[in-house]
């Protein structure tokens, strides 16, 4: 394999299980491939639920009026989940009062740290804040507590969600998205050209790696 640099941009909702699934499945991928210095990630926003109110639903509700979810349905999706994750190091902790809430603030932060080496650092912190430790990833506080222990300046990032030019360009951002026909998340980017949707198998992910790394691609 060469060294050739490999940028894939994801599209996720930070409230979206199998944006985990996915994340979690390529790192595997990366690892298993000895990719790590080789690939840069670039995070992208799309709201599932851009218009959810500050209070959030409880989850169970949310989908059966969206989705039309049954009870059994959820349990067994939130099984499946639980296992999926733990096969991949990652912690499902779903609960009965469990709660979908709006994730334009954890977006505004995910692209305040766009430039930096962070972003997926803070998309981890997010992922687990909400779906392994139970907490409400709308709050403000919850979410510059997760900056302060990244070590980031709490002050600067408590400004953002208040900057009516940083919200503009978040919801431009995702509003292009949408026109280029996207609809569903997660998306996965490699290079600009590769694009997989949904949550690929671990295998699938170290395919696409291999053909950039190893100097082939295929659009």
């Amino acid at each position: 394999m060469t060294n050739t640099h490999i940028q894939i941009d994801i599209l996720s909702d930070v409230v979206c299980p199998w944006c985990v699934i996915g994340y979690k499945r390529l790192f595997v991928a990366i690892r298993e491939l000895g990719l790590q210095e080789q690939v840069s990630i670039h995070w992208h926003p799309f709201e599932l639920n851009p218009l959810m109110p500050p209070a959030g639903e409880n989850l169970r509700q949310h989908l059966a009026e969206k989705y039309g979810t049954t009870l059994n349905g959820s349990i067994a999706a939130r099984q499946q989940l639980t296992a999926l994750g733990h096969a991949v190091g990652f912690q499902f902790n779903y609960f009965d009062e469990m709660r979908m809430f709006n994730t334009r603030k954890a977006h505004l932060l995910l692209q305040w740290v766009k430039e930096t080496e962070c972003q997926t650092q803070l998309a981890d912190a997010i992922f687990r804040a909400y779906f392994s430790e139970q907490r409400d990833i709308s709050e403000e506080q919850t979410l510059l507590s997760l900056v302060e222990a990244m070590g980031l300046d709490t002050q600067s990032a408590s400004r953002i969600f208040q900057d009516s030019a940083q919200e503009r360009a978040l919801v431009d951002a995702e509003q292009q998205w949408l026109n280029n026909g996207f609809h569903a998340v997660p998306v996965m980017i490699f290079g600009g050209t590769n694009l997989l949707s949904g949550a690929q198998e671990v295998d699938t992910y170290k395919q696409v790696l291999s053909e950039f790394s190893g100097g082939t691609r295929h659009v």
